[in-house]
């Protein structure tokens, strides 16, 4: 998580409702003595869960818990400073309802797009949509709907370094914590995603190795496939292989037409990508190498 994410609650929400994420080397005593920081603290636990993987000896662990005083994510963390050091632990602790700044990306196919924006505008995710940014103008009138500062962001061969620097000058700007590739149809350089690491989601059909390029489902149609599936992914520089957070299927059949499959395959990237960003705005993605823990 970026150092810029907010630590005031959002209306509604308990100031004194913290999540506190761990990862660190396994070990006896981590759970005693984040319990015991917690008891001295004031702290009462509401949902805690750990997971520790005998492959790489590594400890897992994201606790919500709540504070009856007036103590802030600052003071706490610095407070379990010492606690972490003792267990070589990598942690993070922040106000639960402090919501993410947003910046979504999107080309011309705009369905994860409305989507973000419909459960944002419900409080479904723990964001605040700062902008919508895109290579071609068809979003504006959508972002205009739900009052989104839209920005367009021409990319060419020639302009791409340019535009990509602009695209950071919105992420600075705004104090950007993730970004989400709501079917940006632009591969992002290796340098952007080196800078971005950890802070940008994509969404991609399921059927990749096969069916890449233009119109994969009706690639797909032609093959007579059974399964429509979406993958949600951190991006990395290896092109659609980043740590995959969220995964789903939807069976179909022969009796799907083009149109049919294209619409199935659009519902289950909304909702693959849904769920990966709500998880990750929650603090319940780790990473663990390649791969991640899902606290659900």
């Amino acid at each position: 998580m970026d150092a810029t994410h907010p630590l005031v609650a959002t209306p509604g929400q308990a100031a004194g409702d913290f999540v506190l994420t761990i990862v660190c080397p396994d070990r006896p005593g981590i759970v005693h003595a984040v319990a015991g920081f917690l008891v001295d603290h004031g702290g009462n636990i509401l949902e805690s869960q750990q997971y520790d993987d005998r492959v790489t000896d590594r400890f897992f662990m994201r606790v919500d818990f709540e504070t009856s005083g007036s103590t802030t994510a600052d003071e706490l963390r610095s407070a379990f400073a010492p606690v972490a050091a003792t267990f070589g632990m990598e942690y993070e602790l922040w106000a639960a309802s402090s919501p993410y700044q947003t910046l979504i990306m999107v080309s011309k196919q705009l369905h994860c797009l409305n989507d973000l924006l419909f459960r944002a505008s419900t409080g479904s995710l723990n964001v605040d949509i700062s902008a919508v940014v895109s290579n071609h103008p068809d979003a504006q009138r959508l972002c205009d709907a739900y009052e989104i500062p839209f920005h367009h962001i021409a990319v060419t061969p020639d302009s791409k370094a340019d535009a990509e620097a602009k695209l950071l000058g919105v992420v600075d700007e705004l104090g950007v914590d993730l970004v989400v590739l709501a079917r940006y149809m632009q591969v992002l350089s290796d340098a952007l995603c080196r800078r971005l690491e950890g802070r940008v989601i994509n969404i991609h059909h399921s059927f990749l190795p096969s069916f890449k390029g233009a119109k994969p489902y009706h690639q797909a149609y032609e093959r007579g496939v059974k399964l429509v599936g979406a993958t949600a992914h951190y991006v990395t520089a290896d092109l659609d292989e980043g740590p995959i957070i969220e995964q789903d299927i939807l069976r179909v059949d022969h009796t799907y037409a083009q149109d049919q499959l294209v619409a199935a395959g659009r519902d289950v990237e909304a909702q693959v990508l849904s769920r990966a960003v709500r998880w990750h705005c929650e603090s319940r993605v780790l990473l663990n190498g390649h791969r991640t823990v899902v606290f659900r």
